[in-house]
Formats: C-alpha cells, structure tokens, sequence
C-alpha cells in the first residue's frame, strides 16, 4: 500500500456530501451487475445519477430513503449507456464488494464532509 501525503489544500478539492437515495434500479447491462442510483443532494447540487456495483450486498428496494456519502465533482462518467455523475463512498468487506459509508443519525442532504 503506498501512502503518498497530501496537503489540506488537495483533501479540500475534493466535494464529498450526504445525499439520500431517492431512486434504485437494478441494470444488467454493464459486465459487473449495478444498481442505477437518484440522490437527493439538496438545494445547490440537486438530484444527481450514479451507477454503484452494490448488488452483492444489498437489494435496489433497500436501498431507497437511506443516506450515502460520495463525491460530487468529479467529471461525469460514461458506464455503459450511462452517465455517471457522483462516486458513492464505501469500504471493501472480506468478498473485496463495497459496504456502504453512512452516517449513524440522519442529517441534512448536502452537507459537506470535513
């Protein structure tokens, strides 16, 4: 693992915000199955699309009316025939498939991780 340092000023680039899940399809169409996700980020960013390859440990109805944290400025990404434009945050369980980064009491959409 190489862990190269960074400034403050590098970490503060990066716009990680809460947002709820307001819509979860499933889609089949890419190699690895997703889940096409609708997060509600509140006023300023709005409702924004990500494609999220969290099939392994949760189900699209699941996922509905919960808090995620992603970033939401990184360029939007072409997945398929999609666009993705947020990366939702989460951390690798002993199958290296994504677990979720949320927060333990309900917040305000938008905020801003610092």
């Amino acid at each position: 693992m190489d862990n190269k340092t960074i400034s403050y000023s590098d970490f503060e680039k990066v716009d990680i915000r809460l947002g709820t899940i307001i819509d979860a399809q499933e889609y089949d169409e890419l190699l690895k199955p997703s889940i096409l996700l609708k997060i509600d980020f509140g006023k300023g960013i709005g409702i924004k699309k990500s494609s999220a390859q969290l099939r392994r440990n949760y189900k699209s109805a699941d996922l509905l009316n919960r808090q995620v944290i992603a970033v939401v400025n990184f360029a939007p990404k072409q997945i398929g025939k999609i666009i993705s434009e947020v990366l939702v945050l989460g951390l690798p369980d002993e199958n290296n498939e994504p677990i979720l980064v949320v927060p333990s009491n309900r917040l305000k959409n938008g905020i801003k991780l610092y």
